[in-house]
């Protein structure tokens, strides 16, 4: 099926989709020290929520952390004292999307995305949404476990410039935008989502502005302009298990 949305030509048959599955394996990934997700048939009494035991359906709890355990979209009320829900921030699902490859430059112990980094990439153009692919793009990334490993991460002015773009949604194939011990500055956060105090919220944040982490884009996507669809379940929660899914545009 072709579209054409907002004067861009869309193949909807060919999605791509940069969502990794949640699971209750060592396949899923994890971050900030939890254990893996738990998935585990409802059981009261000698009844089993499962087929396979004699139950007519299957009847699973689901125990997960949408920040630890996969693909997950957040708001400001990520950082913030006062609630804030992604279920309220994100209202629209369709952007505009530039994809683009950067590989973080080491500085001591730590592997850090600059300012100059995004802007060289971006060449210019000024998308609703970015979407940033970490080199080298390890499969790895679809299932490690980054608890303590200090993965790499945006650094402060390099968020603070996506925001003066005017891109309104920020996708990386990382746990974080921040650095995993960073005594809770959470700086890119922060210039990302334009609070100054997370105590006493200024003004002019941007609560419709979303950060979507622990994506992967594999390597056969090339870098360019595509069609996000920005999908989350509507949980009234700072963040949402999320599924991007891209579309080329003609």
């Amino acid at each position: 099926m072709i579209a054409v949305i907002n004067g861009f030509k869309i193949d909807l048959n060919q999605p791509i989709d940069i969502s990794i599955p949640l699971t209750n394996t060592d396949a899923n990934p994890i971050a900030w020290y939890v254990d893996k997700p738990v998935i585990d048939p409802v059981k009261m009494g000698d009844w089993i929520g499962k087929v396979s035991e004699g139950s007519s359906t299957n009847f699973n709890n689901i125990f997960f952390n949408p920040h630890g355990h996969g693909t997950h979209t957040e708001c400001l009320g990520h950082i913030t004292r006062d609630f804030y829900s992604i279920n309220e921030a994100l209202r629209q699902f369709f952007f505009t999307a530039e994809l683009v490859s950067v590989e973080p430059e080491q500085v001591e112990e730590d592997f850090i995305i600059r300012a100059e980094q995004i802007e060289k990439a971006l060449g210019g153009k000024t998308p609703e949404a970015i979407i940033v692919r970490t080199l080298p793009n390890e499969k790895a990334k679809t299932y490690k476990n980054y608890s303590n490993t200090n993965p790499p991460y945006i650094e402060e002015a390099a968020a603070a410039f996506i925001r003066k773009c005017g891109i309104k949604h920020l996708l990386i194939d990382l746990p974080s935008v921040d650095r995993e011990e960073d005594e809770g500055r959470l700086l890119a956060h922060k210039a990302f989502w334009n609070v100054k105090d997370v105590n006493n919220l200024n003004e002019d944040a941007r609560h419709d502005a979303t950060i979507t982490e622990m994506v992967f884009i594999d390597d056969a996507v090339t870098d360019g302009t595509y069609f996000l669809n920005l999908q989350i379940a509507s949980f009234e929660n700072d963040a949402s298990p999320s599924k991007p899914v891209l579309y080329k545009i003609s």
